[in-house]
């Protein structure tokens, strides 16, 4: 029976490449695919991109490609990515550079593109669609003249269309975490668009892929330390059956652990409802599923179900939100803690006689609160150290740029025993996130797939 291979490659923007190197060498893959973006990346590049129309795209597309090409070429492995993100054609550009360095010319590189939606919004409001913000219900003329970008949330078929096209490496903005891992299966085993519970079990593979080592013991809650040779750990690969029934697991070269404990902690992380899982392929219910381990580090996975996908893609915008000024100071013992809030409640008085108003203030303690916030119960214990990391929102970068001056006299003329501080943090640009739901049909016709030849290019 036919199966399909696919590893993955990397889990964020920034992310180790090694492990994937490691799949493709060792992992006999017929696909690595990555998922490069979050809001977060998105919002990154954006402002790349507003520096320097050449950027836009993850910029360690080069060196990944430099890495993985030359697997692609020995063992006819395909590559797909969203490191695209702003602008899919630069990375492109980027990957054909690399390609042509390494004497690869036959390489064929597809390029996906109609994720973008920022120049289309006034048609869409012409057509009635309400972009108002799915959480607060906000009317989007509040903020569209400060938007930065706008982009939908694209599905698996133009990537299909892309490698039924002969593509070896395919490139594409924004799309849904999943949509790289789906769409060589819909392709290899001509899964129809109504074949749902195959294309919801496909969708559950690559949700387990997508977060690279968190399915094989990375960032694992459970007894983290037997996890073996997490420095050099291994990214997970799924054997998928044209069932969509799929064995995860990782190659024995690298460290980790797959077991159905560490499998479930990636199935619950942004799963809000385990029998309605949205996107725009199909709509994903794990609530049955099966995790049986069936050797050591394979797990085999059934169960997944699937009904009718949604009318209506997501799309995320974001906008000008203001800049962020901070500055961080660090007290030792004793009553760390207590000259830490003493230095707080100076600065906020010298702000308040200085008739200083920033949009928004905040404190915390690093060391005591920093991660859990109001969560966190008074100290019972005497801490160490703490650090003071104190953080305004403002509408100018000169207003915020003023806020880290305060904190140097506190040396001498504060709570005692200040043993750092990091100042000149230089401002920063915040963008406001926005989501809102447009009928698909308005956004796919404007999704277009193109294909390049390395060898075309001079």
């Amino acid at each position: 029976m036919k199966t399909v291979r696919i590893g993955a490659a990397q889990g964020f923007y920034g992310d180790t490449i090694e492990p994937a190197v490691a799949t493709a060498k060792f992992g006999n893959v017929d696909y690595l695919s990555f998922d490069c973006l979050s809001e977060l990346t998105m919002a990154i590049l954006v402002k790349d991109l507003k520096k320097n129309e050449n950027l836009g795209y993850t910029r360690d597309i080069g060196l990944s490609m430099k890495a993985l090409l030359p697997y692609v070429k020995e063992k006819g492995i395909k590559l797909l990515t969203n490191a695209g993100g702003m602008n899919p054609h630069a990375a492109k550009e980027e990957v054909v550079r690399v390609a042509k360095e390494m004497g690869f010319d036959q390489l064929k590189i597809a390029v996906v593109t109609g994720d973008n939606i920022l120049d289309r919004l006034e048609n869409l409001k012409e057509k009635g669609v309400s972009l108002n913000d799915l959480e607060t219900g906000r009317c989007l003329a509040e903020v569209e003249e400060k938007l930065m970008f706008a982009n939908a949330y694209l599905g698996a078929k133009p990537l299909v269309e892309a490698l039924r096209a002969g593509a070896d490496i395919v490139i594409s903005g924004r799309t849904t975490d999943t949509a790289q891992f789906l769409a060589p299966l819909i392709h290899e085993f001509n899964w129809s668009e109504e074949d749902w519970d195959e294309l919801a079990s496909g969708v559950f593979m690559g949700h387990l892929l997508e977060c690279s080592a968190q399915s094989t013991g990375g960032n694992f809650s459970g007894n983290w330390w037997e996890v073996e040779n997490m420095d050099q750990i291994g990214y997970p690969i799924a054997e998928v059956y044209p069932n969509g029934e799929f064995l995860l697991s990782k190659v024995d070269e690298r460290g980790g652990l797959v077991t159905a404990e560490t499998i479930k902690e990636q199935m619950l992380y942004e799963i809000h409802n385990p029998t309605k899982y949205l996107t725009p392929d199909v709509v994903m219910d794990v609530s049955k599923v099966r995790l049986e381990e069936v050797a050591t580090n394979t797990v085999k996975v059934t169960g997944v179900t699937g009904t009718p996908r949604p009318e209506t893609l997501k799309v995320v915008m974001g906008y000008e939100n203001g800049y962020m000024g901070q500055a961080i100071v660090g007290f030792s013992w004793p009553d760390a803690l207590k000259k830490a809030e003493k230095a707080d409640e100076i600065i906020r008085k010298q702000l308040e006689r200085q008739r200083v108003s920033y949009s928004e203030i905040r404190t915390e303690y690093i060391g005591h609160n920093a991660l859990h916030g109001p969560t966190v119960p008074m100290a019972s214990d005497e801490l160490n150290e703490v650090f003071l990391r104190m953080a305004v929102r403002g509408e100018s970068k000169q207003e915020v740029a003023k806020f880290g001056r305060l904190f140097p006299p506190i040396a001498l003329n504060g709570p005692p025993s200040l043993g750092a501080y990091i100042g000149n943090i230089p401002p920063r640009e915040l963008i406001g996130m926005w989501s809102c739901l447009v009928p698909r049909e308005l956004v796919e016709q404007d999704v277009k797939v193109e294909v390049f030849e390395v060898g075309a290019y001079v």
